[in-house]
């Protein structure tokens, strides 16, 4: 499948999930599919809506940096959803393992997790998710959740990102159907996003895919950093660090660098 084949006609006709896609909102170019998908929250979008596009001039990723990713060389992608605010923390968990589970599947690839929600090939960045919710009254009003997965990008024609990201196409030395991969992520993440709602223990399998357990770590989470060892995860996927002094600390979220 050539990549420009990668449209909301094509993905209509072969997509095989139940509800998540069902609402597709693909453009060609937009400034990021995280706020188009903010405006379709504002209008009533279903959960399950999706925002597609095939370049973005404004995309980012977390800690506020921004996600690079030439026109029709990448999957941008942003899911509407309405979780209970317990599963909340969990579904940056089920995004990342459906982008591992899915590359697995169309490419026999086998990616690995950077805790928190990095995904990696080779060592290098592949895929990373970005949620933003909105919590009132002990409740979830939305969470959208963004997903960038590098396909057929050629990181050494971008500076910014020529260390250390790469791609599909680059591990595989040829081209990747952006259609396949995409229709294996839906279903992948509407299977997992279902477990997880029927109360599995989707960290479990998350924690399977880490690469960061069992590392010598320096984490930094805010204005802290901490180093110890990336002893496990909890249920919510915090990482629980063991200090020098032996001391177990629960790091909610950050930006962990590997020691040796």
């Amino acid at each position: 499948m050539k990549q420009k084949d990668l449209s909301s006609t094509s993905l209509r006709r072969e997509l095989r999930t139940k509800f998540i896609g069902k609402n597709l909102l693909y453009l060609p170019v937009t400034s990021s599919t995280m706020d188009v998908a903010k405006q379709a929250v504002g209008n009533g979008a279903e959960e399950g809506t999706i925002v597609l596009a095939d370049h973005q001039t404004a995309g980012r990723g977390r800690l506020g940096r921004r996600w690079w990713a030439p026109p029709e060389s990448s999957i941008l992608l942003s899911i509407i959803l309405h979780p209970k605010l317990e599963e909340l923390p969990s579904l940056g968990m089920v995004a990342g393992l459906a982008v591992a589970q899915a590359i697995e599947k169309v490419t026999g690839l086998k990616p690995v997790i950077k805790w928190p929600n990095d995904i990696l090939i080779g060592g290098k960045k592949v895929s990373g998710v970005l949620i933003e919710s909105e919590v009132a009254n002990e409740a979830v009003r939305s969470a959208i959740l963004g997903i960038g997965l590098n396909v057929n990008l050629d990181p050494s024609s971008m500076p910014e990102i020529a260390g250390t990201a790469t791609s599909l196409g680059e591990a595989l030395k040829q081209e990747v159907s952006r259609l396949e991969v995409l229709r294996a992520l839906l279903g992948e993440f509407e299977e997992l996003y279902s477990a997880l709602r029927h109360g599995e223990p989707i960290h479990r399998l998350w924690s399977c895919r880490l690469e960061t357990l069992g590392q010598q770590v320096t984490v930094k989470s805010g204005d802290e950093v901490h180093q110890g060892y990336a002893e496990s995860i909890d249920e919510q996927g915090n990482l629980l660090l063991r200090c020098p002094d032996g001391s177990i600390k629960t790091i909610v979220a950050g930006e962990v660098t590997l020691r040796t």
